[in-house]
């Protein structure tokens, strides 16, 4: 029964896939078999950092020096303006490409969990939350698609119910790092500090910028008594 199962899945896939082919979200060449969301040349030449290698490359801890306490940070892929991880990145947060958020994730979360022992202690994995009205208005939070992806690569559970936005705000775009800082402080909140007691938390989002927004959000772990808190993102900005 399962094989029949599986073979009438196959068969109609490629049978959707036959009448509406996927382009692919770096290049828009059409997907071949066993292509997801990226052709395997766009995949091979993701500008990965490498940052989570031995010696741990702690340069991008300095936007937190100081400021609040990061126990482990890095990200997947640079971002630069007009390249292929913005097109990525623009897609999943508004073109619904939800799916390759935790896809792509998995695909870091897979790396970390073979290559870097940084991560060994991490009890939950939380993403970035959006307000309620703009989660309404985009139809979902692409961080917890991206967390998604990392917790199944690691084996972590993922809550999204444990830290809110109750704040709206404008958008972070073309803000220097003081104002981006100022547009989000207190913005965020816990909501079950039970929860988190004495957890290693693992804070999620798509690119790291400034780093004030999940600045913002590691305070408000810290002091709702979390262990420690970790960042990772998809991207981050050179």
């Amino acid at each position: 029964m399962n094989a029949m199962f599986r073979f009438i899945k196959r068969i109609t896939s490629d049978f959707l896939n036959l009448l509406y082919p996927t382009p692919c979200l770096g290049c828009d060449s059409l997907l071949g078999d066993n292509e997801k969301f990226l052709c395997t040349t766009c995949r091979i030449n993701l500008p990965e950092t490498g940052q989570h290698f031995e010696p741990y490359d702690r340069n991008h801890l300095n936007k937190f020096a100081g400021k609040t306490p990061i126990q482990f940070l890095a990200s997947y892929l640079y971002f630069t303006k007009g390249g292929i991880v913005q097109k990525l990145i623009h897609s999943i947060k508004y073109k619904d490409q939800k799916e390759a958020a935790t896809e792509i994730a998995g695909w870091y979360g897979h790396q970390l969990k073979l290559e870097s022992g940084q991560l060994n202690d991490i009890d939950v994995i939380i993403g970035v939350p959006l307000h309620s009205s703009r989660a309404l208005q985009r139809g979902y939070n692409q961080a917890d698609f991206i967390a998604a992806g990392l917790s199944k690569a690691l084996n972590v559970i993922t809550r999204t119910d444990i830290l809110r936005r109750i704040e709206f705000k404008q958008s972070q775009t073309n803000k220097n790092r003081l104002e981006r800082w100022e547009n989000v402080k207190s913005v965020f909140a816990v909501s079950k500090p039970e929860m988190i007691k004495d957890l290693n938390v693992m804070l999620v989002d798509d690119v790291l910028t400034t780093g004030a927004t999940l600045e913002s959000c590691a305070v408000e772990l810290i002091n709702a008594g979390c262990k420690s808190v970790s960042i990772l993102t998809l991207a981050v900005t050179k």
